[in-house]
């Protein structure tokens, strides 16, 4: 699927601009620390007049750092407001608002819908007073703000080459030189415009180019195996569930959440549930799959995804897994299936889809439902059709590790409607919707609440960006680890497309050290790990005893996620990269 990145741009900028109020605006700040923060500047600020007079004021005061030098009025000001800055896509503009809420100064970003995927630096003004480093916070604060909700690639910014004051305070947070760009010098009207040319003979001007790279240490703290991206967006939300989300509102945010997630997966209808688990155990339910009957699920998975058969009091049968996808074989399956076998729960582990046409298949000639554990899957895709759509019912995660999060939490989707308000009742613990407070027929309460639902509203709202932001960490691995012997990451196999919610590697038997022992060393260097799932028909816990499938306990022993949160920056992969080649010898 295409990633759209001029329009998510977009979207996200006309959120931050769209508040009708201050107490919106607000809301939908930047902490930068210290009780500092970025404001957005957005459509309630246009009537503002004390504001219209201190930016006409902070320009003319600057006159000489832009491109187009004139005397502006309050009148042309809230003009530039309106036409320049809110209602262009690529652009937004922030007031920099001290711990006392004095506004004093503003910073922005423009030209941020380009094919490079970068952002420009633009509106770098300070007013009449300041707190002193405030500027430095806000500097490197919008950055942060704009890679951690965007797969933004660089930063950068134009600067008069003559304004050695402004190029020195950008150099001390982290901003290089890159190269001159010649102005011409024109004037219309009496006004004075340094405009670009390709021509450095004869230049009146010169911009210099910076790009951001700032000096960090990545060893300085700990770079986690997971981590989710949080906007205002979803604050925005969650504030207004937590304040006006009760009684007759009890369901805005649920009722939200399951449409736009139903419709972002291609199912007809969502619950949103308590957990993932919960939601395979109402599906199981539902199906009448119960003491007696078999569900084939893979031995390579949390052990969720089994104990929902047992919690029906089902007996789960374990299926081999391919090398090549980690995910369910359709020919172990096949070996496993008898008259007792109801159901096949494939899981697309990681976030890689599985195999789904051979499952399928399966299912349609032994006349099986199919039950998707695609809790680490939102958004995956199987020769282009999204993960959660092939059988009967899906469940998926928002625990707190996962691509999108609501803290703890799950939704199940299908598209049969039959189907849908039988869970939907056992979802309700078996209430009759025609009579009040009676219930006849079995149940569970594995709700979520309104405030979690807010959240993942937000959260599937930003999903491309976010799956975007992970395939990009990936990438960086490819890269990172291209070509080290006997290391192999979970690429995604012919006719899949990963979410890569975790990338994670397979150590094969010809490197010489455990996967414990570099699991530890690399701790020792401040990267966070964890091995994969061990095969779970090894633990006790079932009502039979099955053996271990061969692959499944080989990946199990031999393979491990990496940290693969969608905040890490570009430098934090590669240090974990180049500790692994040190750690291995490679």
């Amino acid at each position: 699927m295409f990633f759209d990145f001029k329009s998510k741009v977009q979207s996200i900028f006309d959120f931050y601009k769209s508040s009708a109020s201050i107490k919106e605006a607000y809301l939908r700040s930047i902490d930068i620390g210290d009780g500092d923060v970025l404001l957005p500047v957005g459509y309630c600020h246009q009537n503002d007049d004390d504001l219209i007079n201190k930016l006409t004021n902070w320009r003319n005061k600057n006159v000489t750092v832009f491109p187009t030098q004139f005397l502006a009025e309050n009148k042309s000001t809230k003009k530039w407001l309106k036409a320049t800055v809110l209602d262009n896509p690529g652009r937004i503009l922030f007031l920099v608002v001290n711990s006392s809420g004095v506004s004093v100064g503003h910073i922005g970003f423009n030209n941020c819908t380009s094919d490079d995927q970068s952002f420009e630096i633009d509106n770098v003004i300070r007013g009449d007073s300041q707190s002193k480093g405030i500027f430095s916070k806000a500097l490197k604060g919008i950055c942060e703000w704009a890679r951690t909700i965007l797969p933004v690639n660089s930063f950068h910014l134009r600067v008069m080459n003559e304004n050695v004051t402004a190029i020195s305070f950008y150099e001390r947070n982290g901003w290089i030189k890159d190269k001159l760009i010649p102005l011409k010098k024109t004037v219309e009207n009496g006004i004075v415009s340094y405009v670009e040319t390709n021509q450095f003979e004869n230049a009146d001007a010169q911009f210099l180019r910076m790009i951001y790279s700032p000096k960090v240490n990545p060893s300085e703290s700990l770079i986690l195996t997971a981590g989710p991206s949080i906007s205002a967006l979803e604050s925005s939300y969650a504030y207004d569930a937590a304040k006006y989300g009760w009684n007759s509102s009890w369901s805005k945010y649920l009722s939200r959440f399951e449409h736009e997630f139903a419709e972002y997966v291609g199912a007809d209808y969502a619950l949103a549930t308590s957990s993932c688990t919960g939601a395979l155990q109402i599906a199981l339910m539902t199906l009448d799959i119960g003491p007696g009957d078999e569900v084939i699920v893979p031995d390579e998975t949390w052990v969720a995804t089994a104990n929902a058969v047992r919690y029906v009091g089902a007996t789960p049968v374990f299926a081999d897994i391919e090398l090549d996808s980690w995910n369910i074989d359709a020919k172990s399956v096949e070996n496993l299936i008898t008259s007792k076998t109801k159901a096949i729960m494939p899981v697309h582990m990681y976030g890689h889809p599985a195999r789904m046409d051979a499952i399928v298949n399966l299912a349609k000639k032994f006349d099986l439902y199919i039950v998707e554990d695609a809790a680490p899957a939102i958004g995956a895709e199987w020769k282009g059709q999204r993960c959660g759509t092939f059988g009967d019912f899906a469940g998926f995660s928002f625990q707190g590790a996962k691509l999108l999060v609501t803290g703890e939490g799950g939704m199940l989707v299908t598209s049969n409607k039959d189907l849908y308000e039988k869970a939907k009742k056992i979802w309700d613990q078996g209430r009759n919707p025609n009579k009040v407070f009676w219930i006849d027929a079995d149940g569970v309460k594995f709700k979520m609440s309104n405030v979690q639902a807010a959240i993942g509203l937000g959260q599937i709202q930003r999903a491309d960006e976010l799956i975007e932001m992970k395939r990009r960490v990936f990438s960086w691995y490819e890269e990172g680890l291209a070509e080290v012997p006997g290391v192999h990451l979970n690429k995604e196999v012919e006719g899949a497309r990963s979410i890569y919610w975790m990338s994670s590697i397979y150590l094969d038997q010809s490197i010489d050290i455990s996967r414990e022992h570099l699991i530890d060393s690399l701790r020792k260097q401040n990267v966070d790990t964890r091995p994969v799932f061990p095969a779970i028909s090894q633990y006790p816990i079932w009502p039979c005893k099955q053996e271990t499938q061969p692959t499944a306990l080989l990946v199990g022993q031999r393979a491990m996620n990496l940290p693969s949160g969608v905040c890490l920056r570009r430098d934090e992969v590669m240090y974990a990269c180049e500790k692994i080649r040190e750690i291995l010898g490679k």
